[in-house]
């Protein structure tokens, strides 16, 4: 089936085929088998997103089958005017950050640092991401060295593709705030790579 979706906040007439489509219309009708199969085509990834957020294998299995769980329960509502994947993921992401605050996550306000910007702009000259290449699992091990709120910034807005402004809905934090927060996780995540390096 196509579809003509809206990406983010800007609108596209972007045309996708939706595989999935009659799996999820089953899946409406409480199929179980249909459920299975969405379930093996999405778990693996859904995970990984876990993963990234939470940094915890235990976390990451509850929250994904919660997700899951939640998903099936909730397919009614699901209007198919985007991919079933966005749509978990969506699911996904809040399930995981509501694990993250259970936790107490402790975001750095800007405010508290007197407004200096973190000199941003000499940070952007050091540090090229165009030029900076590193190894999927050296990157992998360092970002889970990161304070808990680095990394959900980080992973939200390297990853999960979403906006410094989307994060900070996500997180009931201010905008500046979350582009304050990526681009110290930025710079930490970058030191703890150099020091794997020796």
């Amino acid at each position: 089936m196509f579809e003509t979706i809206k990406h983010n906040t800007f609108l596209t007439n972007t045309v996708f085929i939706n595989k999935h489509f009659d799996l999820v219309e089953r899946c409406k009708r409480g199929e179980s088998k249909a459920q299975y199969e969405l379930y093996k085509h999405y778990s693996k990834a859904m995970f990984s997103v876990c993963m990234r957020i939470l940094s915890h294998v235990g976390e990451a299995e509850d929250v994904l089958q919660e997700s899951f769980i939640d998903a099936f329960a909730k397919i009614g509502d699901f209007r198919q005017d985007s991919t079933f994947g966005v749509w978990l993921k969506q699911i996904v992401v809040n399930k995981a950050i509501n694990q993250i605050r259970s936790r107490k996550m402790q975001l750095v306000d800007i405010e508290e640092f007197g407004g200096d910007e973190y000199d941003i702009a000499d940070y952007q000259e050091s540090y090229n991401e165009e030029e900076v290449k590193f190894e999927v699992e050296r990157v992998k091990r360092a970002m889970g060295q990161l304070p808990e709120g680095f990394r959900v910034v980080l992973s939200l807005y390297l990853f999960e593709g979403y906006d410094h402004e989307e994060i900070g809905r996500i997180l009931n934090i201010n905008e500046s705030t979350s582009r304050t927060q990526y681009m110290r996780a930025k710079k930490r995540l970058l030191e703890i790579i150099d020091r794997q390096m020796f």
